[in-house]
């Protein structure tokens, strides 16, 4: 325990090296990608949402 605590400054100084490295994303790329998320989202509960009503309209004539 006591050497994992002597180690612990050491990694907080690889970790601050390794964010240094990152290729951080663009405030204009974040956005793109959001707008593409949120697209695909409405389009695919919209998808289903439409799969799932047609669906229980077959089932609710199939057992009247």
């Amino acid at each position: 325990m006591i050497g994992r605590l002597k180690q612990f400054p050491k990694f907080l100084k690889e970790v601050k090296e390794e964010l240094k490295k990152v290729n951080w994303s663009t405030r204009q790329e974040l956005f793109s990608a959001a707008v593409i998320v949120v697209v695909v989202a409405a389009t695919l509960t919209t998808y289903i949402f439409f799969i799932d009503m047609g669906l229980s309209k077959l089932v609710q004539v199939l057992l009247n």
